[in-house]
Formats: C-alpha cells, sequence, structure tokens
C-alpha cells in the first residue's frame, strides 16, 4: 500500500516538467475533467455534463464556450481495494471579433486506492488533441492603411502569420476523495459528509502561436482545488457547500473561493424509488480581482442544471456595467445522489 501511494504522489510530481492549457468554467463543480483528470470516476459510477458560457457580450463580441464530458468507474466492485476509471471530454471555444478558436478533445484514465474509511486516493492521466484557429479577414494591420485614404483590406499585411495550428496535450493530477455513504452503514438523511482536495498540471505543446517563426510556449499551469458538501445535522435538510480553486500560470494566478447553502426539498422514497429526491443550492463565488459570481443548482433524482452569471467587479466595470457571463450547466449521473442504500465498506 505505501509503495502504491508513493508512487502516485511521484507521479504528479513528475508533472513539473510539462506546460499548460488555459479554459475554465465559473461552475468548476460542474466541470470535473477540465479542473483534473484524477476527477474520473471520484462522485459517481457515471456521470455526463455539458457546459456553456457567454462572456463579455456587453462590451465586445462575446467568448462562447461549449463543453461536453462523461466518465465512469470502469471495475469497481465490492471488497475491492482498488478501481480504474475513464472519461472524456470535448470543448470549443470562440473568442472576439477574429473568432479566436480552440478546439480539443481529451481522452481520460484513472486509478483510485482506498486507503481508509470512506477515503480513497488516485491519478489521472488526460492526454489530448487541441486545434487553434483564427480568422485573419476580421484583423486590420497598420502596414494595411494608406496615408491620406486609411484602411484598405487589398493591402497584404505581410505578417507571417497561419490561419491554424494543431498539437496535442497532457494532464495530470491526484484526488484524495472522503464520502461517508460508501461505507457499511445506512447514512441517515442530512448525516452526509464528502469532500475532495486535489493537485493538476495542464501542459500544451512546444509551439503555441500563429506566427509561423514564433517559438513562443504557454507557461505550465497549476491548479490546487478543493470542494465538501457538510450536512448540518441541527438544521433539518441543510448542508453548506465551500469550494476553493486556486490557477498559476506563469506569472498570472486566478483564485474561486465560495460557498453555497443547499436546503434537500426531499428524499427519494425508501423502498419504492416513486417519489424522487430534490434539492437547491444557491450561494456565490468571488474570483479575486475579478468577478463576483452568483450560482444557482437545481437537483431533481440523477439530474442536475446550474445556473451562474459572472458579475464584473474589476476595473473593466466602466466598459462592462458589470455585465460578465451567464454559464449553463446540466448533469445527468448513474448513482443517484438522494438514493441511501447499504454499501460495502471500503477499508474497516
Amino acid at each position: 500500500m505505501k509503495t502504491n501511494i508513493g508512487l502516485i504522489i511521484s507521479f504528479v510530481l513528475y508533472s513539473s516538467f510539462c506546460i499548460s492549457q488555459d479554459m475554465h468554467f465559473s461552475q468548476f463543480y460542474m466541470s470535473p475533467l477540465t479542473l483534473n483528470p484524477g476527477m474520473a470516476g471520484v462522485n459517481y459510477n457515471f456521470e455526463a455534463l455539458i457546459n456553456y458560457k457567454d462572456q463579455w457580450r456587453a462590451i465586445a463580441t462575446p467568448y462562447k464556450t461549449l463543453a461536453t464530458s462523461i466518465d465512469a468507474r470502469l471495475n469497481k466492485k465490492k471488497n475491492k481495494d482498488s478501481y480504474w476509471a475513464g472519461g472524456l471530454n470535448f470543448f470549443s471555444d470562440k473568442a472576439g471579433n477574429a473568432n479566436i478558436g480552440t478546439t480539443q478533445a481529451n481522452l481520460t484514465i484513472a486509478y483510485h486506492l482506498n486507503v481508509a474509511k470512506y477515503q480513497t486516493l488516485g491519478i489521472g492521466l488526460q492526454g489530448g488533441y487541441v486545434q487553434k484557429s483564427i480568422d485573419y479577414d476580421s484583423l486590420q494591420w497598420a502596414s494595411q492603411y494608406e496615408p491620406n485614404i486609411g484602411y484598405n483590406p487589398n493591402i497584404p499585411s505581410g505578417e507571417p502569420t497561419m490561419s491554424n495550428f494543431s498539437y496535442f496535450d497532457v494532464g495530470e493530477g491526484i484526488v484524495w476523495a472522503y464520502d461517508n455513504s460508501a461505507g457499511l452503514i445506512h447514512v441517515e438523511d442530512n448525516h452526509d459528509l464528502k469532500a475532495n482536495l486535489g493537485i493538476s498540471v495542464f501542459h500544451a505543446y512546444q509551439k503555441n502561436s500563429f506566427y509561423k517563426t514564433s517559438k513562443e510556449k504557454l507557461y505550465l499551469k497549476y491548479v490546487l482545488h478543493g470542494t465538501a458538501l457538510i450536512s448540518l445535522p441541527n438544521y433539518h435538510n441543510l448542508a453548506i457547500i465551500p469550494g476553493l480553486v486556486y490557477f498559476r500560470q506563469g506569472p498570472a494566478q486566478e483564485i474561486f473561493v465560495g460557498l453555497m447553502i443547499r436546503y434537500k426539498l426531499r428524499q427519494d422514497s425508501k423502498y419504492t424509488g416513486i417519489k424522487k429526491g430534490a434539492a437547491i443550492s444557491l450561494g456565490g463565488y468571488y474570483r479575486v480581482n475579478d468577478a463576483i459570481i452568483a450560482s444557482l443548482l437545481l437537483e431533481y433524482s440523477s439530474y442536475s442544471i446550474g445556473i451562474s452569471y459572472d458579475l464584473n467587479a474589476s476595473k473593466l466595470t466602466t466598459a462592462s456595467n458589470g455585465r460578465g457571463g451567464l454559464e449553463l450547466s446540466i448533469k445527468y449521473t448513474m448513482s443517484n445522489i438522494f438514493k441511501k442504500t447499504m454499501v460495502q465498506n471500503f477499508k474497516k
């Protein structure tokens, strides 16, 4: 066991020799594979998600991002000390007047080890293919302006550029998870305690520029993240869901911190399952020096719908009038989050 844990930690530390990708969502808790490859299989036997973000519509051509993902546990059985998980995710991003596009498809594999009662430690590896594109017809260059005439699109820009390029990308991550509903007990309503904490590294290929002669590289990107669901037994059907994410890429950094309050409207009927469980979560996150994120999450049986809006709080507020971006997400899981069952304990 100690040897396996050591290999897991060494695997992630080795990733410090690599370089990063940038796309992420305000609803990071609804986009696990873009946060950490090790998140594959952590929460559910199977989950499928769709995410959509529309940003900066108030000040420019909006940035639009669409993503889909699935992940599943592959061989999890009772009395097993470990299991494998896999995932697929895809996203397409369009930015600004020049339609700077990023399209990426990733394959993820993860391995999770049961290290203590209700606890797992896992690693994930993600590999993907990326294509970037740009519409040069929407750009104007200084070399295309004529004295006393102005801009002339028929004048060649003279820029040694490419309209698209592609490369392979890789990411790695490690995740610790705790879930007291995975034990040989019948967890009573509003006694749930779940948490995960992880670190991941993403990196792009050597070249990251539309200029043919450029050797520009992306900085390596580190992600530190943690979320929890903490039921409040003294307050009927209430739970708090704190969350934290820290991104670091070269000289730039980004911090999300916040909290949602979850109210369980009803539990699944114990035996028949005819009455479906439901819950509502409301709260917000602060992206430091950038935005306040108002968030709503609706859960019904195996389905979840997330709605959030970024309220711009940076120096750009003068131009944006506080309007940042709308984000929507939909999730389907194959292990009902409201159904309480007797489950074999991992580690006594």
